[in-house]
């Protein structure tokens, strides 16, 4: 038995059973429920400070996985004890002097552990070695460094069962990885082993994490370590002070003198760790001072949930508030291209150009003003004699109508995507959504689609289709059967199209009495066949058919940005279904069976009373 850890009292379980205790089924199942509400990708848009919301998801899932699960599914399980601290703070030799092996590999090149280390006695070897505590770390065995990623499991049979060390990462590291997987361990401990030194304990970083370990109720001792004799006690006294500051009193705190090592890789000599595994052995040895290390840190986590989960909440309904303000802005964008269509057909502007000059061709006369009123039969005749002499006409301002809405169209949309390209790429969660799609460099989503014309083709001559057709069932009635028969069903369709644009308030000069008098005269020349209420009535519902077909048209335009939004950000559901996972917890909290006499969390982690003062050992390094 090696000097320092005496008996430990603890039977040699063997960890491939569960250790499950029945009394937290009810919270193992909530934890379980959060567990899998935290899968979405709650964080995917640049929308407020994602960057803290995705670490603070990242921890927390870590957390449950690392520690919350593994550890309420198997309370009696052994205690992880994480040593983690500063660059060269000598965690590693701590390691093996505790252990009293060469567990640990400490040398002077940064960073020296660049795969953490778990030392446990044999008969605990099994539980870690199956990946219940930390299942995202690959298991390895042996001597040596380890692979970065990796958790090296090796055992001691100098260490008492129901204990293991584990020997992290540098929480300062120069490589990122490093610090994360030290965040990693430190949030999957048990409880924390914090080393620190005479020059490096006033140092901010591990005050964070000191700070963390308040704010979740983690079960804490401080190592000072490598403490010059001459500057034992104003150091310790001040460490203590801080300690006090930050919400950490009656600390456990002990100090390790600086100690000149005969060789690189030297275990401390036992008098300077004395302290430290004598603390640790009472824990191992004693089940209700297990049991107290247990139900603090467990209960701080458990409790910490009920913060951290609904700041998870409200940063995903931002999220989810985010991705509605790219929606209504691409509702904007189309609703506006909607507006200037509607008009561009009541401006009058589709009645200039082309179109006229085919009306004129088709009426025959560029002179009708003249004697409109006195003359709406004779101009009736003229239709009748230009769909049976000459045909033409008809077609060409057919295709000319046709042509001018179809511009009109491609013209509304186009500015559309301009306009919801350039507000998104104005927006962080807009740039966002264009990276990821890999569009933002194309240029293409500024433009119609190239789809587009073929599509406005074919509505414009559906819609053409469907005048002509409230035309026909328009004149079925016996009213009006004789006149449109001697009028053409071609014609008085025209007109109604004609008749969709009567607005002239684009147009100018002489530009608004020839468009003016187009539409009149259509609107006489149909009146004198259907009566004008009928007239009135066509003409809307020619009007609503085209501007459903239009916005049919705009709104499948718009599914190229909207579309991009499908699957990304957290479902509509996950900010209450998060809060009621939290609740649930918080509910069951109160069920944490532990294998041992019930405690207070508040108890002192020392099994034989506060260590209230750091305790010296002469000597030096």
């Amino acid at each position: 038995m090696p000097l320092g850890w005496g008996h430990t009292g603890l039977p040699r379980l063997s960890w491939g059973m569960t250790g499950r205790m029945a009394g937290n089924d009810g919270l193992l199942a909530a934890l379980g429920n959060l567990r899998r509400q935290l899968d979405h990708d709650l964080f995917p848009l640049e929308i407020g400070d994602v960057a803290s919301h995705r670490r603070a998801l990242k921890e927390l899932r870590g957390q449950l996985d690392d520690y919350l699960l593994p550890r309420v599914a198997a309370m009696d399980a052994p205690l992880l004890a994480v040593v983690g601290g500063s660059t060269g703070a000598g965690k590693s030799t701590l390691v093996n002097s505790l252990a009293c092996a060469d567990v640990a590999e400490p040398g002077v090149l940064r960073p020296t552990t660049l795969a953490p280390t778990l030392v446990a006695n044999p008969a605990d070897e099994a539980w870690f070695s199956r990946q219940n505590v930390l299942p995202g770390l690959a298991r390895t065995t042996g001597r040596g460094r380890g692979e970065p990623g990796t958790l090296r499991v090796v055992t001691a049979d100098t260490l008492p069962a129901g204990l293991a060390l584990l020997d992290a990462p540098d929480i300062d590291s120069v490589v990122t990885a490093n610090r994360e997987i030290a965040a990693q361990l430190l949030a999957a401990a048990d409880l924390w082993l914090f080393v620190t030194t005479a020059a490096r304990y006033a140092d901010e970083v591990p005050w964070g994490f000191l700070r963390s370990a308040r704010e979740r109720s983690t079960a804490l001792a401080v190592v000072l370590d490598r403490v010059p004799p001459e500057a034992l006690e104003p150091v310790a006294a001040h460490l203590t002070r801080l300690l006090d500051e930050n919400g950490l009193p009656g600390t456990p705190l002990f100090s390790v003198p600086e100690v000149v090592l005969p060789e690189e890789n030297a275990r401390l000599p036992e008098p300077a760790v004395r302290d430290v595994r004598g603390w640790l052995a009472a824990i191992a040895a004693d089940a209700q001072a297990r049991a107290r290390v247990v139900r603090r840190t467990l209960a701080g986590a458990l409790d910490s949930i009920t913060t951290r989960v609904p700041a998870l909440a409200d940063a995903a309904e931002r999220q989810r508030a985010g991705l509605a303000d790219l929606r209504r802005t691409i509702d904007g964008a189309y609703g506006a291209a909607m507006a200037t269509f509607d008009d561009g057909i009541r401006d009058g502007s589709l009645l200039r150009g082309e179109v006229l000059a085919r009306w004129q061709d088709f009426i025959g006369t560029g002179d009708f003003m003249r004697s409109l009123e006195s003359r709406i039969g004779w101009l009736r005749e003229r239709v009748v004699s230009a769909f049976t002499g000459r045909p033409a006409p008809d077609t060409r301002l057919r295709v000319a109508l046709e042509t001018g809405v179809e511009a009109l169209i491609r013209s509304a949309a186009d500015a559309a995507a301009e306009r919801a390209l350039e507000a998104w790429s104005g927006m962080p969660a807009g740039r966002d959504v264009l990276e990821r799609a890999g569009v933002i460099s194309a240029g293409r989503l500024g433009r119609a689609s190239s789809a587009l014309p073929e599509r406005a083709s074919s509505a414009v001559r559906a819609w053409q289709a469907y005048v002509l057709d409230l035309v026909a069932k328009e004149g079925a009635e016996k009213r009006t059967t004789a006149r449109l028969a001697s009028f053409s069903v071609n014609a008085a369709g025209l007109l109604l199209m004609l008749m969709v644009f009567t607005s002239t308030g684009g147009l100018t000069g002489i530009e608004v009495g020839i468009a003016g008098g187009t539409s009149l005269l259509s609107q006489k020349l149909l009146e004198a066949v259907f009566g004008d209420q009928a007239v009135r009535t066509l003409t809307q519902a020619a009007r609503d058919d085209l501007r459903s077909r239009v916005s049919a048209l705009l709104d499948e335009e718009a599914v190229r940005f909207t579309s991009l939004l499908e699957g990304v950000g957290p479902p509509e559901e996950a900010s209450a279904a998060l809060r009621t996972a939290a609740q649930d917890v918080r509910v069951h909290r109160g069920e944490i069976d532990v294998p041992a006499a019930a405690v207070s969390s508040g108890d002192s982690l020392d099994p034989g009373g506060p260590v209230d003062a750091p305790t010296r050992v002469d000597g030096s390094r």
